[in-house]
């Protein structure tokens, strides 16, 4: 049972034949359907020397114990968001399997280290809006009394549906005990953008997690009859916002790796025959520099204030949300460059603009690193998402030798 990684792409394609539509995969956290892929990956466990437990938050823990209680992690998601791609998460579980397999045969079921393979639960939020939310409660960064009372398009509260699954809410903090001895964790994500297919290249080292700026941004002007204001009398609440959303292009353009995005306009009355007195929009930007980040917001507030003075209103902020940026551990981004450059010839470094569950578990002050494979026109979230099988098998064997060298570092240190 040496390390096998077209089993993995056969796996990934059972389960897409098990979980999913014509429109894509249903693997919804705390659905039937999502329970139906987790019962599906505990039978891959059958006559593996190891233990499996869910905690408190609904993770699924797999441990190999080692001849020492210090643990390599690693990990993803199978949960997916609705209508999704059939690699996104999954590919990082079955890929840690596939690993453990070979570390469980190789060291005869007694490695010298413990190796933990884990499937976070909900890191999607596609049910319920709430990101992250089994990697958050391990990290202990959960919100809780927030959180359930979250309700889904159907009214059903969150802590309703989780209990339906076995877990109460409340016990989320035990959750944060699955800490004990981890030294290391990894994990291995499609990219999900257009990067390093780009670049040509099959593999890329994660060197962090973005940190988000999210805000909502409400122009006031005057409404106003369409036909009868002339344009020097008008104060349009649009016009302000339009001069942003093209400004934001120019912001992020200051900084290599910076995205900004309005996402959402919405305008009131909203009607054509009159000029817009509301406009409300949403702005998010991303970039791994915290001072990259402030900058670019204090740019963009000021540039809101500049139109909207311009055009002869008022504007409004409010915070959505906001999360730092997660640099990745040194070393480990070390022994991934290494260990891709084995494989592929070349490695190339990159931040991940979405979030996963690795920023969670680095939050946690757990050494982590991610590796990312190539995505198919960058297209994620989307039935159409895919990665070539050659890549696949590729970044399994990457991943196998980043575990190889982890180990080897937790044993030195």
């Amino acid at each position: 049972m040496s390390l096998d990684p077209k089993r993995t792409v056969r796996e990934l394609k059972e389960l897409r034949a098990l979980t999913a539509t014509e429109d894509g995969a249903q693997r919804v956290a705390w659905t039937d359907t999502w329970l139906t892929s987790r019962t599906w990956f505990e039978s891959k466990l059958h006559g593996l020397p190891v233990e499996h437990h869910l905690d408190a938050a609904g993770n699924r823990w797999v441990t190999l114990q080692g001849a020492s209680d210090r643990a390599l992690l690693l990990g993803s998601h199978l949960d997916s968001v609705p209508n999704g791609g059939w690699l996104d998460g999954s590919l990082g579980v079955l890929a840690a399997l596939e690993v453990l397999r070979r570390i469980a045969e190789e060291f005869k079921g007694r490695p010298p280290i413990t190796i933990r393979l884990v499937d976070f639960a909900d890191e999607e939020g596609a049910r319920f809006g709430r990101s992250l939310l089994g990697s958050s409660a391990f990290a202990g960064t959960h919100s809780v009394e927030a959180d359930r009372v979250r309700t889904d398009k159907d009214g059903i509260r969150m802590d309703q549906a989780l209990l339906r699954c076995g877990i109460e809410m409340d016990k989320f903090p035990d959750a944060a005990l699955e800490q004990k001895n981890a030294a290391a964790y990894l994990e291995l994500h499609i990219e999900q953008g257009p990067v390093l297919e780009n670049l040509m290249l099959p593999l890329g080292v994660v060197l962090g997690t973005k940190g988000v700026e999210r805000h909502a941004i409400t122009f006031h002007g005057q409404e106003a009859h369409s036909g009868s204001t002339p344009m020097k009398s008008r104060r349009d609440a649009l016009a302000a916002a339009a001069k942003l959303a093209l400004e934001i292009r120019s912001i992020a353009g200051r900084h290599p790796e910076a995205v900004c995005t309005i996402g959402s306009v919405k305008t009131f009355p909203g009607i054509v025959t009159a000029v817009v007195g509301r406009c409300e929009c949403t702005l998010d930007q991303r970039d791994l520099s915290a001072t990259v980040l402030a900058q670019m917001y204090r740019e963009a507030r000021e540039a809101s204030e500049r139109f909207a003075r311009e055009e002869k209103c008022s504007v409004e902020w409010s915070r959505i949300w906001n999360i730092e940026p997660i640099e990745f551990h040194p070393e480990l981004i070390k022994r991934c460059r290494e260990a891709i450059a084995e494989t592929a010839g070349a490695a190339h470094q990159l931040p991940s603009g979405p979030l996963h569950d690795a920023a969670e578990v680095s939050r946690a002050g757990i050494p982590t690193v991610m590796m990312f494979v190539q995505s198919i026109g960058g297209i994620s979230h989307n039935k159409v998402e895919d990665t070539s099988e050659e890549h696949l098998e590729m970044a399994v064997r990457a991943f196998d030798r980043l575990a190889k060298k982890t180990m080897a570092w937790i044993q030195a240190n």
